[in-house]
């Protein structure tokens, strides 16, 4: 099988070649393996050749998709791989997306398989795992070595013809249906879980369905003319400086900032998210939090005031289980407050 060739795709920190100051870089090719992609040739073996390792900066990925996809287009049309690699992201978002797009290409458009790694949380995991086969991994690169194994094994079998399963092999579920050969007939089987389900039984479903979470709207303002109205964001809007360090990307924490005695953010604010271009926000950051439209609207009386504090933290990478817990802090400190609405940024 040493004929087969595999390509392998890495965001610029995994390729090597920096941190977030390289993320704006464009693509490059460069033959064989360099760090994760190496080490992925290693537990290959003989099955295939790691013939080369796209690197592509993240934020050069995410902003310039259809020049990334061309580049993408043109390699596959000079190396025309068997199979293609791409991550692990672990927990990073922008680079999680940047392996969905990988993805979209290959597996959509060039119907050549897909094989990545992902945490669960992973913003990218969505629309990757319809496409690709998603390994489950760690939420950081300290899993690597757990996370490298079972994306090789998974490449393995799909490059001797044989049949993945998400519960065997360990990568998300793809909403995919398979055909298989039961000795017992559905209604026999469906009885049978039946029964089990009635006498409290443990059993598996064939058919698992997706659960979502549920939040009710809240009640209407009656009368925004009276109503304190608070500016929340998660589009990294801090005092220069941050001083409270909240993180570019993967946020830990969240900040709270005094406004009552400013009319517009512009001058003394910036931004500090690490997902999108900073330019315009940082030029005038009322872009992003409309402290200044909202003093407008207070002036004239369409609302009865302002709420003295902003709320502020990063959304690219945050965990959803942060994000619940930021949400929740949040919300019990407006709602203690007396605040009535809140208007909701991102980026």
């Amino acid at each position: 099988m040493a004929d087969k060739k595999i390509l392998y795709y890495l965001n610029q920190f995994f390729g090597q070649i920096g941190g977030e100051e390289k993320a704006g870089i464009a693509p490059i090719l460069k033959e064989g393996g360099v760090g994760p992609s190496e080490a992925f040739a290693k537990k290959i073996g003989d099955s295939a050749e790691l013939v080369a390792t796209v690197i592509c900066g993240d934020n050069y990925f995410n902003e310039n998709k259809e020049e990334a996809i061309a580049f993408l287009r043109k390699v596959n049309e000079e190396i025309k791989p068997d199979i293609v690699i791409a991550g692990p992201a672990f927990n990073a978002g922008r680079y999680g997306m940047a392996c969905q797009g990988v993805a979209e290409f290959f597996a959509k458009e060039a119907n050549i398989p897909v094989v990545s790694g992902m945490y669960e949380e992973n913003p990218g995991l969505d629309e990757a795992k319809k496409l690709a086969y998603v390994a489950k991994t760690g939420d950081s690169a300290a899993k690597m070595r757990k996370a490298l194994p079972i994306m090789a094994d998974i490449t393995k079998k799909l490059l001797n013809g044989e049949v993945v399963k998400p519960d065997v092999d360990n990568y998300f579920a793809q909403g995919k249906r398979l055909t298989v050969i039961s000795e017992k007939t559905g209604s026999q089987r469906a009885v049978e879980m039946l029964m089990k389900r009635l006498n409290n039984e443990e059993f598996k479903t064939e058919l698992p369905m997706p659960v979502f979470d549920t939040v009710e709207a809240a009640e209407e303002i009656k009368d925004l003319s009276k109503a304190t109205i608070a500016l929340v964001t998660t589009g990294g809007i801090v005092p220069m400086g941050n001083p409270d360090r909240i993180q570019s990307a993967s946020a830990q924490k969240w900040g709270k900032y005094d406004i009552s005695a400013i009319d517009e953010l512009k001058g003394d604010y910036c931004t500090i998210h690490g997902g999108y271009d900073p330019v315009y926000a940082n030029e005038d950051p009322d872009r992003v939090v409309p402290l200044d439209s909202l003093r407008l609207l207070e002036k004239e009386g369409k609302i009865g005031k302002v709420y003295d504090y902003f709320y502020t933290t990063t959304g690219t990478g945050t965990a959803i289980g942060n994000s619940i817990v930021f949400g929740k802090e949040m919300g019990q400190e407006l709602k203690d407050a007396g605040v009535d609405g809140v208007i909701l940024t991102s980026t």
